[in-house]
Parts: structure tokens; C-alpha cells; sequence
């Protein structure tokens, strides 16, 4: 692929910084951006918040930019966040359905205000740290699995349509996730030894404080 200007969305994780490196070694012009998607304050209130603080996240990320020596870029997408993922997950919890806010977080945050605002930055791609593929075949593009089966997280991406698959990029779909750590350890980065997220980034605690705290009866 010839070089091109993709914008990575940085979660302070390994994936995602694994993501901008291997761009960066492709020869792309690659920018880094953290989104903001609930207040610093909220998250820290008081010891009872059910909001991570996103502090930590934002440094990783922004070391991670640092360690490569590409631009870095916050986006506050707290009000959207709130109004596509948190309120989506509240109404179908009272509606006796059970949600999957990280289908709905990529329909609308990464790959809806994201992208746009990566094409605003006449970007040619968006990039994310997803176990997934994308194919260009018979003049369409079609999302794959990723090839570690354990990791595959092409079935959270369905909602993507033909033009954003257009322009997304998943540079660890051909990846295991051992061989993903193994090589940010080989390289230095940040955060090579980060655990990896096991639950809904949004929750510090438990689904059930979470929704006591938020539904209203």
C-alpha cells in the first residue's frame, strides 16, 4: 500500500499502540487520538464512582505518541458517548434486553464521530487495535475474523457499512495477541506489560452498582 495518512485511535492499551507502530513501520504518516468519553471529575467524585478515570489512559496513550514521535490529539466525545453507548445501555437493561454497549460505542463513537472527525484531518484511514480483517473482493469490502480465535472481535464490528469499511484499517488482524505483546515488548513500548481490558472500559466496578447508580425506578 502506498504511504498514506491514517489516523489510530489510542486507548492507552497494547493493541492500539501495536496498531500505530505497525503502521509507522509500513512508512504511513500515522496521528494519534485518545477520545474522552466521560469527565475526569465524574470518574473521580467520590471513592464510589462507577466511572474509570480516564487520566491514566490518556497518558498511556499520549507516552505511547511520545515513544514514536507522531502528533497526539485529545477529542471530548463526552456528550455522545453518554447519548449512543450509556443511555443505550440503561434503556435495554429496563426494557428486560441485555446490550452489548461495545457494538453500539463502535457503530457510533469509533466508526461514526471518530472517522469523521479522522477525515476532517484528510486522513485516508482510521485505524484501531481490533482482531479483525478487512477484504477488498469482487468489488466489495468484506470484514473478516481475525486470524487468533481467541481475540476475534469482528463480530462487535458488524455494523460497519461499505463506506466505512472503506476506510478502516485493522493492522493486527493477522496477529495473535501473544505475538502482539511479544513484539511491544521487543520494541519498548509503554505499554507492553498493560493488562489487557476485560470488561466494559465505561464500568470501574460491577454492572449492578453501575445500573442501581442510573436507573430510575
Amino acid at each position: 500500500m502506498p504511504k498514506k495518512r491514517v489516523v489510530v485511535a489510542l486507548s492507552g492499551g497494547v493493541d492500539s499502540s501495536m496498531a500505530a507502530l505497525t503502521l509507522q513501520e509500513a512508512g504511513h504518516e500515522v496521528i494519534g487520538v485518545t477520545m474522552r468519553l466521560w469527565a475526569t471529575n465524574e470518574a473521580t467524585s467520590s471513592s464510589k464512582s462507577q466511572f474509570p478515570n480516564p487520566a491514566r489512559n490518556i497518558i498511556d496513550a499520549e507516552q505511547t505518541c511520545h515513544k514514536l514521535g507522531i502528533p497526539f490529539h485529545i477529542l471530548d466525545f463526552e456528550r455522545e458517548f453518554k447519548e449512543h453507548v450509556i443511555q443505550y445501555l440503561i434503556r435495554e437493561y429496563t426494557q428486560g434486553r441485555t446490550p452489548n454497549p461495545c457494538i453500539s460505542c463502535n457503530q457510533y463513537i469509533k466508526f461514526g464521530f471518530l472517522l469523521e472527525h479522522a477525515l476532517a484531518l484528510d486522513a485516508d484511514y482510521l485505524a484501531t487495535g481490533h482482531y479483525a480483517r478487512v477484504e477488498h473482493r469482487d468489488n466489495a469490502y468484506h470484514l473478516l475474523k481475525g486470524v487468533d480465535p481467541d481475540k476475534d472481535q469482528s463480530y462487535m464490528l458488524y455494523t460497519l457499512t461499505q463506506k466505512k469499511l472503506a476506510r478502516t484499517l485493522f493492522p493486527l488482524g493477522n496477529y495473535s495477541k501473544r505475538q502482539v505483546r511479544d513484539l511491544a515488548r521487543e520494541k519498548g513500548l509503554p505499554a507492553a506489560g498493560k493488562p489487557s481490558s476485560q470488561d466494559i472500559c465505561f464500568v470501574a466496578a460491577d454492572y449492578g452498582t453501575f445500573l442501581s447508580q442510573h436507573v430510575t425506578t
